[in-house]
């Protein structure tokens, strides 16, 4: 009988694991609601977890479960897309603490490594005795070999290295004595670690064996009960590997390495459309590639890198030599040059990881159709013969087409195994019984093509319901037998392969609200709902590698903290559950979902580097103006949310001067940055003397006066008018940006402008209008930035709509406004479009930003920037990089002479953030990730670029004494052209 937790005390049960596990026992709202659901469409919400610190504790979280009839399920990265990762009992979450790489014996090659090491951490220990893992799916960089073991994974190389169970020698797992108890064994060949019932039950069905198993490369589904017959070695491990938890728990395994090519080459086949390359991959086998991934063109964002064609297969190959694997790729393109339309060969690494991105991505991409509609997983990963990919995939379209759904297939065409999401509807009954019908109709088809229901990931909850299809009643049965040799209490992981619960119950979408919620931003790309915007994360946990990803931002919070409710995943699982209202009960109130948002830098990178475009920073600003409406909020969002009009009365006041002594004398500026919420290990940053917008209109009245007098109107070009915005940063604390950039624009023969300061209803007429506008002190314009940041979405709105009537004029005659702020371009960008979705001035200004090098680039292309001829270092800003690109600064570093790349993730101090009590180390972690090593590392001569006023202050107070501050590329360029601002 399977383990319940229906009348259990979950107290109880907290009280008796914590009085014998020495690992973290977490019973609590925020860590239930973080467990709910992997990658799958399903959600379960546990009893609790439990993070084992060794072997010792897991035998101790079984023993306990056992006794009061809880299930338990072991988890490890959580990316599991058939629900075989959540359960309703005890979590045992293996990430935190049995992740280490026990061993490694270069001469026999093997690893020894526990359940929680990602699948990367033991390619970078290999790497140096020149071995390798050989599977690797595409979310190695945070997927666990715990996991991979208990799906048998395989990845894009399995056609060279074969699946997981290929590759492990033997397991160290605790699973149940006949007295009982549960023991840590070692399996490998032979019985011993068995239960004793296992071996007669075994040989009692040899026959049923021998012919009950389809000859697949790529069979995962059900238990592979074949390995335990005696003409193929008896082999416990093997056997163990894809029962998804389901029969013992994996506390360490040997694992075999293989020899790392010492040089690869990527050959890119181009064909007519996916049944083409389809067609092709088999018959690519025989020259023994590395990979043969295939996938269409509707999954790529981008064609750049990509030979013409509808489709393609990455066919990797290997070498002792550069040229001896470039050789074996031209061998494939040559054998291959009949059905292609195109072809390439890139064997340099740089090219290789970028087009080794675009299929990777595509297990986020999918999720989204072309026109937006959400798609997913059910149907991931089936796999038939090679030879039959081509005929599968016709007859899988019609199907599709039958039914009225759509999907994009791509994968592992040489190993016949097709990932494809799928646009159905799991939101109302009607759709929900369409996945059903679907899914066992393709069943039946899968299997008259000879195939496995899963190829890969296992089959979980979405496929085991259907196994009777595949292999028939009486195997089915066996296997329901086998289990209750390991596990006759129903303990481990209950539900899943077998007596499975239906494929169509507990859908994870089942919980959230149907109606709209009433929420600030537009969500425009999610239909204006707020439940699909939480949506989109599928948890295919990009967000959690542990390491930056090149020239990527996303999540420098967890990679920090390693805690799952610090990644964007975790936080979009806590809002799941917000919304939802089973666990996390208070909704916008939730103490659990404030907590997991406070350490979000709102640094933007998950909207560009998470792959189906989860946007946190929105969601968290979303959520603070609500948490907080009508309630006192934080210190820090009155000292830092009202940032703009601090700064403003300081300038109208005239007492830059004194507030800056305050800020030198010690005790009064810790007394200021406590009564404001501000880190006391912070410096406050030094208010200049005089504002940018007032030298400037000094500077203008210098010129209007000059041309009354018949002298030069302007030192400006006669070039496109431009309007540059003096953003709060560049404006108060930082004039000397605006100063350079305005010399520089207009040494590249455009009129620089300012905004409108006051209401006008006519348009702007270059430096005649000017005259006008200096006087006046009634308005700023102003992005929001700041009230954004901190939720203040009513006061943002309203500082957004006043910036609309400054500057009717200059969108009304079409100006490109140059932003020098990333931050506060990108607000403009996104923020101001969707904050006032009914006005049409905010779209049309938000498409008039520019950047400083965009301007120089789009509006001035003839004109040749100054030679600095200087290696630079530094960071592209996290907005930068999320939101506007950074194409045009890299081609514009690149013409001045500035060599070397940027550093990626995000300085850490993101706006308010690092300021704000309790984020400082945070913070300084953030920086130490990229950022700061990179600028310590850089020579003498190296030029230190930080476009952004938080980038600069994160090194101006972090650098050591004497270091290098940083500067915009606008005071580079000037004092390259012999401009001193």
């Amino acid at each position: 009988m399977a383990a319940t937790v229906g009348n259990q005390d979950p107290e109880g049960i907290a009280r008796a694991l914590r009085g014998v596990v020495r690992g973290e026992v977490d019973f609590s709202a925020a860590a239930r609601a973080l467990m709910t659901m992997d990658a799958s469409n399903y959600r379960r919400v546990p009893v609790g977890v439990v993070a084992p610190r060794d072997a010792d504790d897991v035998e101790a979280v079984l023993a306990v479960c056992r006794e009061h009839g809880v299930p338990v399920v072991a988890r490890g990265g959580g990316t599991s897309i058939a629900g075989q990762a959540t359960g309703t009992g005890v979590v045992m979450d293996f990430t935190r603490h049995m992740n280490r790489i026990v061993d490694i014996d270069p001469d026999v090659r093997t690893a020894v490594i526990q359940p929680g090491v990602v699948l990367d951490r033991l390619q970078e220990a290999a790497a140096p005795h020149g071995l390798r893992f050989g599977p690797d799916p595409s979310t190695h960089s945070r997927c666990t070999l715990g996991g991979m073991i208990g799906n048998n994974s395989c990845g894009s190389h399995s056609v060279a290295y074969g699946t997981t169970a290929d590759n492990v020698r033997s397991l160290s797992a605790v699973v149940r004595q006949s007295g009982g108890d549960f023991r840590q064994r070692t399996l490998g060949r032979g019985w011993q670690g068995a239960p004793d019932s296992l071996r007669p039950l075994i040989e009692g069905e040899l026959a049923l064996l021998r012919t009950g198993f389809p000859d697949l490369p790529r069979r995962i589904s059900g238990y592979a009960a074949d390995a335990l017959l005696p003409e193929n070695g008896v082999d416990l491990a093997r056997f163990l590997c894809g029962t998804e938890g389901t029969l013992g728990i994996v506390t360490e395994a040997t694992v075999r390495l293989v020899e790392a090519p010492r040089a690869r080459a990527l050959a890119v086949l181009a064909y007519a459309d996916e049944s083409a390359a389809a067609e092709a991959a088999a018959g690519l086998l025989p020259y023994g590639p590395l990979t043969v991934e295939g996938m269409a063109a509707d999954l790529v964002r981008e064609q750049a890198g990509l030979p013409k064609g509808g489709a393609w297969l990455f066919v990797e190959t290997g070498g002792d030599t550069a040229a001896q694997a470039r050789a074996r790729a031209e061998a494939i393109v040559r054998a291959a040059a009949g059905g292609t339309t195109d072809s390439l060969i890139v064997d340099d690494a740089a090219g290789q990881r970028a087009l080794w991105h675009i299929r990777e991505d595509a297990s986020g991409t999918a999720t989204r159709m072309p026109d937006g509609t959400e798609a997913w997983p059910g149907w991931e990963d089936c796999a038939v013969p090679p030879a039959r990919l081509g005929p599968y995939l016709r007859d899988f379209r019609g199907l599709l087409a039958q039914h009225g759904l759509r999907g994009t297939p791509y994968g592992h065409f040489g190993d016949g195994c097709i990932h494809v999401r799928i646009d159905f509807d799991l939101l109302s009954e009607t759709g929900v019984r369409r996945f059903r019908h679907f899914s066992e109709d393709l069943a039946d088809l899968v299997v008259a093509h000879g195939g496995s229901l899963s190829g890969e990931h296992g089959d979980g909850q979405a496929r085991a319901e259907l196994l009777p299809k595949m292999y028939g009643p009486e195997l089915v049965d066996l296997f329901g037998r086998i289990k209750d040799a390991w596990d006759p209490d129903g303990l481990l992981n209950p539900g899943m392969l077998v007596r499975p619960a239906r494929l169509d119950e507990n859908l994870r979408f089942a919980v959230l609200p149907r109606g709209p919620v009433d929420v600030e931003f537009a969500y425009p790309h999610d239909g204006g709902d707020f439940s699909a915007a939480v949506r989109r994360c599928v948890g295919v946990a990009k967000c959690r590698t542990e390491s930056a990803p090149s020239g990527g931002v996303m999540c420098p919070s967890f990679r920090v903290t390693g805690e799952e409710a610090h990644s964007t995943r975790g936080r979009a699982r806590l809002l799941h559950e917000m919304l939802a209202g089973e666990v996390v009960t208070d909704g916008w109130q939730s103490t659990e979902v404030r907590d997991a948002l406070d350490l979000c830098l709102s640094c933007k990178g998950c909207r560009t580097d998470c792959p189906v475009g989860v946007d946190m920073a929105t969601y968290k600003a979303e959520f603070l103006h609500h948490h907080y409406e009508g309630r006192r909020r934080p210190a820090a969002h009155y000292s830092m949310g009202w940032l703009p009009r601090w700064l403003r009365a300081v300038q109208h006041a005239r007492v830059a001067g004194a507030v800056n002594a305050v800020a030198r004398v010690e005790p009064l500026a810790a007394l200021g940055k406590r009564l404001g919420g501000i880190a006391s290990e912070r410096k406050i940053p030094r208010v200049a003397a005089e504002t940018f917008s007032a030298g400037w209109r000094r500077e203008l009245r210098r010129r209007v006066q000059a041309a009354r007098r018949g002298g030069a109107a302007r030192s400006g070009g006669d070039g496109p008018e431009v309007v540059l915005w003096p953003d709060t940063f560049t404006e108060h604390l930082a004039p000397q940006v605006g100063r350079a950039a305005v010399r520089v624009l207009e040494a590249a023969g455009l009129s620089v402008l300012p905004p409108p300061t006051r209401v006008f209803d006519d348009k702007p007429d270059g430096l005649a209008a000017v005259a006008r506008l200096l006087p006046s002190r009634r308005g700023r314009v102003c992005c929001g930035l700041t009230y954004v940041s901190t939720g203040q979405l009513d006061r943002a709105r309203a500082v957004l709509r006043r910036t609309l009537d400054l500057m009717r004029p200059v969108i009304d005659a079409g100006l490109p406004v140059v932003v020098l702020e990333p931050s506060c371009a990108a607000a403009l960008r996104t923020d101001l479009p969707e904050l006032l979705p009914d006005d049409p001035r905010a779209r049309r200004l938000a498409d008039s930003v520019l950047t400083f090098a965009q301007a120089l680039e789009r509006l001035a292309p003839h004109w040749d920037p100054p030679r600095v001829d200087r290696p630079a270092v530094g960071q592209t800003h996290c907005h930068q990089h999320a939101v506007l690109g950074d194409a045009d600064e890299r081609r514009l570093r690149e013409r001045a002479g500035l060599e070397g790349e940027l550093s990626g993730g995000c300085c850490g101090l993101a706006g308010n953030f690092g300021f704000e009590e309790g984020h400082y180390d945070v913070s300084v972690a953030c920086a130490e990730e990229q950022l700061l090593p990179a600028v310590r590392a850089a020579g003498e001569g190296a030029v230190v670029l930080a476009d952004g006023f938080s980038c600069r202050t994160q090194l101006e107070q972090l650098a050591p004494e004497g270091g290098r501050p940083g500067r915009h590329l606008a005071e580079v360029l000037a004092e390259a052209l012999g401009i001193t601002p």
